[in-house]
């Protein structure tokens, strides 16, 4: 490799791209005719050429995608490595292929599955999403949290959205620990009157309160109401030790975080952007119950999820939700606002981010789609109005850089190659004269 460039990727870290593609693509068994999903060769290449797109600026060891249409398993491939091709690997590291049945850390995609665990209790009538926190756990109600419901916890609206910066990092390991100190917070805003997303905390909570009420960790939770019953390997918090080894390895990637980046990052995460990465490797990490950040999924098993809720909370001939409890999770908590944690415009459901119209998190005229990301690149949704479910997997982790861009063309490809079914709602879009200017503006937003 010529020196200058050995230097710049290095500085840049990023992977060495093979000119082949194919010869680190994996394509999974089931996908489907394209006439059966409604689509065409033309859109399934079109979509699968972003995300090669993605994987060529050396930013992403790995990808998987899984997409369902029309409940039919549309594209099921993956690209790239899940361990041994990092920017900072050795040359003879032992280099395994990703593929859609790779399990990743979902990082705070978990909050969705969290979100819907605390549905789930309330359709059971165990709790009530619009009684305070504290009614279940009394300790929450320190230094004026007592009004503080549920549901205001559940989407970013509970008042205590940042560990404290001098908090000991090893709390994390406790789950317990760490749920009692959100507990003694101080709200930094009156519950319900501030949106600012929960990067952590919130989390924490969740899983104490569904301990507190059903006697069960949330893991343990999880595992018998909604992982047994569909069938999915992993879909856990954390892993058993035998699985350690399987999961795709996180990557701190792209150029070096600078002021005010550097500063946001830190301030939504509660370490720096690195070290987040290098501790989500860790096997206690791995171990260990975080709500808010550890589950662990994969491709397929997350779209797999999202296809149950556009399906009404029923996947396979097995019903996990009822309607009204989907209803009730993807129902918007007010208009879109400035989140005081990310200092980004965001619309919220209790428990999940929505979309927008002209254009939104989850591409053109998503208004009706809705679901989360996980540390940035990780994106996993569900739009009705197109009737698709995506999971986008990938294990680099960089916050600004040119992937942004290709990132805002993996999500036009997949809004514009995904027919809108409504014919109101498609004839709205056709009429829009200027796609290409809504997705110039939407990738500027995101730069």
């Amino acid at each position: 490799m010529n020196p200058v460039r050995k230097i710049i990727k290095k500085h840049l870290k990023t992977i060495e791209v093979p000119a082949d593609l194919d010869s680190v693509t994996t394509i999974g068994k089931g996908e489907a005719d394209p006439v059966d999903t409604g689509m065409t060769e033309i859109d399934i290449s079109a979509i699968w050429e972003s995300v090669e797109d993605l994987y060529k600026t050396g930013v992403y060891p790995g990808i998987s995608l899984c997409l369902r249409r029309h409940g039919r398993l549309a594209i099921n491939r993956a690209i790239g490595h899940s361990h041994g091709n990092g920017p900072l690997d050795p040359p003879d590291s032992r280099k395994t292929l990703m593929t859609t049945d790779t399990p990743v850390c979902q990082f705070s995609a978990s909050k969705a599955i969290t979100a819907m665990v605390i549905h789930l209790l309330a359709e059971r009538d165990i709790i009530d999403l619009n009684t305070p926190v504290a009614f279940y756990i009394p300790e929450f109600a320190a230094n004026g949290k007592q009004k503080v419901t549920v549901y205001d916890l559940v989407s970013h609206h509970g008042g205590v959205p940042l560990v404290p910066k001098k908090s000991d990092p090893e709390i994390l390991f406790d789950p317990q620990a760490f749920a009692q100190l959100v507990c003694s917070l101080k709200p930094a805003s009156a519950g319900g009157k501030t949106r600012a997303y929960h990067a952590i905390t919130g989390g924490a909570v969740l899983g104490e309160l569904v301990q507190r009420v059903t006697g069960r960790s949330i893991r343990r939770f999880l595992a018998e109401e909604i992982q047994k019953p569909l069938g999915f390997r992993y879909f856990s918090y954390g892993v058993k030790d035998a699985d350690i080894a399987s999961v795709a390895t996180n990557y701190d990637t792209g150029p070096p975080l600078v002021f005010p980046f550097s500063t946001l990052a830190a301030r939504a995460l509660g370490a720096s952007w690195g070290e987040v990465v290098r501790v989500s490797n860790e096997p206690r990490f791995l171990k260990t119950i975080i709500p808010a950040a550890n589950l662990v999924a994969t491709a397929d098993e997350m779209s797999r999820f999202f296809q149950m809720m556009l399906n009404g909370g029923i996947l396979d001939g097995v019903r996990i939700f009822s309607p009204k409890t989907i209803d009730t999770a993807i129902n918007p908590y007010g208009k879109m606002g400035i989140d005081r944690t990310m200092i980004i415009p965001m619309r919220y459901s209790a428990g999940l981010m929505l979309g927008a119209d002209p254009m939104g998190m989850w591409g053109p005229f998503s208004d009706k789609a809705f679901g989360h990301v996980g540390f940035i690149h990780i994106l996993c949704w569900a739009d009705p109005s197109r009737d698709i479910s995506v999971s986008l997997q990938t294990t680099g982790k960089s916050l600004v850089g040119s992937h942004v861009s290709k990132l805002v063309r993996f999500l036009m490809a997949t809004g514009r190659h995904c027919r809108i079914e409504d014919s109101a709602l498609a004839n709205t879009q056709k009429r829009f004269s200027a796609p290409l200017l809504v997705e110039k503006a939407f990738r500027n937003l995101l730069l």
